[in-house]
């Protein structure tokens, strides 16, 4: 029996981070007309997670119980914390703080890593 597809991702992706620099653009594609995310560490105290959006996509108003950082690697997004929209372009970082509504939209294909911190 073979193992299945999405651990296998995960751990090849864990494998090429270890303990040497590693281009975060190149690590995952874009899709048309979707949104791809690959896990790239999950701890009980956090996960990191690499996100490709395609243009016009995103994710609907939700809330998280944490905190979590957004750091954009490619592309442009607007996302809307809170009722108030903010643009977030390639190189920058956003915190979306825990329980606030929150939401994200590609102004263009943009390149995500989100940060969620499990602690209070």
């Amino acid at each position: 029996m073979k193992g299945c597809p999405k651990c296998a991702a995960k751990k090849a992706a864990q494998k090429a981070l270890l303990a040497k620099p590693t281009p975060l653009k190149k690590m995952i594609g874009y899709q048309k007309d979707s949104v791809v995310s690959q896990e790239l560490v999950a701890k009980k105290t956090g996960t990191v997670t690499l996100f490709a959006f395609d243009a016009g996509q995103g994710l609907s108003p939700h809330s998280a119980p944490y905190d979590a950082l957004v750091q954009v690697v490619d592309g442009k997004t607007e996302i809307t914390i809170g009722g108030k929209k903010h643009k977030v372009n390639n190189g920058e970082l956003i915190l979306m703080p825990a329980g606030v509504p929150h939401a994200v939209q590609a102004v263009s294909r943009f390149k995500m890593v989100l940060t969620m911190i499990k602690s209070k």
